[in-house]
């Protein structure tokens, strides 16, 4: 069996009245992230871990933000790319651990239905993917809910 590990990072800017997409699902919030596609940036670092770890570059590489069939996308149909770009190679996916760092809102009351919405596409147990939130104790542009980032680290075998 051969262990392959990848490591995930993204972040967004943070902007009032747009939809908050974090893990696959809306979460209600003043402000949402801006970017290409939905913005989710927990999706995102869990695509450039399992990229990562796979060997296949990073999502902007293979989903650039430069084409509009990505523009306004949503990160699980991307989720669902590189989950089949992984397995393509001979990759399962081991775990995952993430985790989310923004002021504001509290993560926590959202994390089963991350869960529930993440799992079905990477096919892992819930034991297997860790989702967790920390603050920027109000330091930085985290601090002043200005950006919302992600990082996951991701562990793929392979027989």
């Amino acid at each position: 069996m051969k262990f392959r590990v990848g490591f995930g990072f993204d972040v967004h800017q943070l902007k009032s009245g747009k939809p908050f997409w974090l893990g696959g699902i809306l979460i209600p919030h003043s402000k949402g992230a801006v970017g290409h596609s939905d913005a989710d940036v927990l999706i995102h670092a869990i695509c450039d871990a399992l990229l990562g770890a796979a060997g296949l570059s990073d999502i902007g590489h293979q989903f650039p933000n430069t084409s509009n069939e990505f523009r306004g996308i949503d990160s699980k149909i991307l989720l669902e790319k590189v989950m089949n770009l992984i397995s393509g190679k001979g990759f399962r996916i081991g775990n995952i651990d993430a985790t989310l760092c923004l002021e504001l809102p509290k993560i926590y009351p959202y994390i089963i239905e991350m869960k529930g919405a993440l799992l079905p596409i990477l096919k892992i147990s819930k034991e297997d993917l860790s989702i967790k939130a920390t603050t920027n104790e109000k330091m930085g542009y985290i601090g002043r809910e200005e950006g919302v980032c992600a990082y996951a680290v991701a562990l793929l075998e392979k027989s």
